[in-house]
């Protein structure tokens, strides 16, 4: 005892009140998920709509990525065009905008410009979650935590290994409502012939339901390029109003 109080005199304090400076580490930031594609890549398509061959023109691309609203972004943009002869039938000037978290790739904001047949959309929706605050610009969206609108729902399959991975369910808003989206491989290998060129690819279907239910005549099918880009090279559509093929003609 008397040498532990001797000890404590020399320190300068008592023992029971000398404590160790506590070194404050920061917490590492979260991991960004890899993702096959970057800022700069454009993927162009045609689009078979039911026997008509060539309906219209699409276009993906990476445009950016870059801060937004304090944080950082990828943003993708979509561009649908209706091409003659079925513009005679039906004018179709589409574009859509999303940013997106390139942690989580969940969105943070989708924008909708529609000009068809005359007439003008627009939509603004930033993604907020339960505790977020209000948006100082746009229409507020309540989501699931991971929500993906519908654009940034291409984009977050192509990050995903569909080697080890079943099957994915993720909230999807499409700018009207929010559903869910159920992926699963479909098929692992085959060749498929488009425009831009032969690939192997892997074919993922995607069904969509609301509320548990799911959406009837409603499916889709996405073939992603077995390769470290994981493009998109076909897009098949089941809707209630017809059937679509979209077709890579280039990627750059």
């Amino acid at each position: 005892m008397l040498a532990g109080l001797l000890l404590a005199a020399a320190l300068g304090a008592p023992a029971a009140q000398r404590k160790l400076p506590l070194k404050r580490v920061a917490p590492a930031p979260p991991a960004e998920t890899r993702v096959p594609f970057q800022a700069g890549e454009t993927l162009d398509y045609h689009v078979q709509w039911a026997k008509l061959l060539n309906a219209a023109t699409v276009r993906l691309a990476v445009t950016e990525r870059r801060p937004f609203y304090g944080r950082e972004a990828w943003h993708f943009r979509a561009m649908a065009h209706t091409i003659d002869p079925m513009r005679y039938l039906f004018v179709l000037d589409d574009q859509f905008d999303s940013y997106t978290d390139p942690t989580t790739l969940a969105s943070l904001q989708y924008e909708m410009y529609l000009r068809e047949q005359g007439k003008r959309e627009d939509g603004i929706f930033r993604m907020t979650t339960e505790g977020d605050p209000a948006p100082g610009a746009g229409s507020a969206v309540r989501v699931l935590p991971g929500t993906r609108d519908a654009l940034a729902y291409l984009y977050y399959l192509r990050s995903v290994d569909w080697q080890r991975t079943r099957e994915t369910r993720v909230p999807v808003f499409d700018g009207k409502k929010l559903y869910e989206a159920r992926a699963r491989l479909d098929v692992d290998r085959a060749e498929v012939s488009v425009p831009a060129g032969n690939y192997y690819a892997s074919r993922i279907e995607v069904r969509v339901y609301d509320r548990g239910r799911e959406v009837p005549q409603t499916r889709f099918w996405i073939w992603l390029a077995r390769d470290a880009h994981r493009t998109p090279v076909v897009m098949e559509a089941e809707v209630p109003f017809g059937t679509a093929r979209v077709e890579l003609t280039r990627a750059q």
